[in-house]
């Protein structure tokens, strides 16, 4: 039992799931039908649905954040790329002549998702190449991404009604939307590439040394690449989602503030910011955390203006909870310190004080 506890402290993530439980006892108390799911027409509906649906555009973007986190990097542009992604998917499919074609989607996204590995390569460029600061690098595409996206749509909000292009965002398929089973596959690839192949570990040793794995003869330069590649990817098919989801490309809301989402959820899941090691189940419990909590902040009620305030309250509580030192210092708190060996108690012989008669060297045994 003992061995147990010690290895469920040692999990990075123990807390995460604890979280994820209390939010949703939280929910429960605050709706007694919260975890109530019904199927209607062959699929499956409920609160804990929509926090899968509405949480998998911030699952596949902390995916790709996770490894660039874990080569010792950082990516703040995957709003503006997901902003990109949704404008130029709906602007061709708008401006084409038979917007409900199944192939002029598939073109539609095929272009998004082209761009969006091509801003990703310019983000790996810039680190790996240049030697760009990753904060800075990401910083710079972060404020251009932002802009493009605004100058691909005029400024407008394009609005699209194809159908087939309705399906990633709103559709479902096997009884669950399409946005929860493509963040699924995504996971479970990303899963086998890094946790089955040499490729985790090539990726953690980047992220521990990188100029120690240069030496041993890892291609540095080729895993930078690659992760920014993805991560931009991930933001591209998230871009995709929002903009399925809701019909219509908002380049000024579209993916705003979801990197911080990202990273939040990438921590929150025991992956450590220097890099090196790093988890993608933790990873996706963070990003149900996220998700979870803006229902719980909606279901009880909070105003618009605190709910920041609110979700940055219980993250950093999670994180203390994950600190070893925090809970250390908690632990000493509470345990009174033991008393010193050899101390003197109640029954312990007295002192005895030196006379006239006694040497004054001589001290209790």
């Amino acid at each position: 039992m003992t061995a147990l506890k010690q290895r469920l402290n040692r999990s990075p993530l123990v807390w995460p799931a604890v979280a994820l439980v209390a939010l949703l006892a939280v929910n429960v108390l605050l709706t007694p039908s919260f975890l109530k799911i019904r199927v209607q027409d062959g699929h499956l509906f409920g609160s804990l649905i929509d926090i899968l649906r509405n949480g998998a555009p911030t699952m596949l973007v902390a995916l790709g954040m996770t490894l660039v986190i874990a080569s010792r990097g950082i990516d703040l542009s995957v709003g503006a790329v997901v902003a990109v992604s949704g404008a130029l998917t709906c602007a061709h499919i708008a401006a084409a002549p038979d917007p409900a074609a199944t192939a002029t989607v598939l073109t539609a996204m095929g272009i998004a998702l082209a761009v969006a590995a091509a801003l990703g390569l310019w983000n790996g460029t810039l680190v790996s190449v240049f030697g760009v600061q990753p904060i800075i690098a990401t910083l710079v595409l972060m404020t251009a991404g932002r802009g493009i996206a605004l100058f691909i749509t005029d400024g407008q909000i394009v609005t699209t009604a194809s159908a087939p292009f309705k399906v990633l965002g709103a559709g479902y398929a096997l009884g669950l939307p399409v946005a929860i089973l493509v963040s699924l596959t995504v996971f479970a690839l990303v899963g086998v590439l890094t946790r089955r192949t040499a490729l985790g570990m090539l990726l953690e040793s980047v992220g521990v040394n990188p100029e120690a794995s240069r030496l041993a003869g890892v291609r540095l330069r080729s895993i930078v690449f690659a992760v920014y590649v993805f991560s931009a990817l991930c933001a591209g098919v998230a871009g995709l989602m929002i903009a399925s989801n809701i019909s219509a490309a908002d380049a000024n809301n579209a993916g705003l503030w979801i990197e911080m989402d990202a990273i939040l959820a990438v921590v929150i899941g025991g992956t450590s910011l220097l890099g090196g090691r790093f988890s993608l189940t933790g990873t996706i419990l963070g990003a149900l955390i996220i998700q979870t909590l803006t229902t719980t902040v909606y279901t009880a009620g909070i105003t618009p203006e605190t709910t920041l305030v609110f979700k940055a309250l219980v993250v950093i509580a999670v994180c203390l909870l994950q600190s070893p030192r925090f809970r250390a210092r908690l632990s000493r708190r509470r345990t009174p310190p033991p008393a010193p060996a050899g101390a003197t108690t109640d029954t312990a012989r007295p002192l005895e004080i030196p006379t006239a008669s006694t040497p004054a060297m001589v001290v209790a045994k």
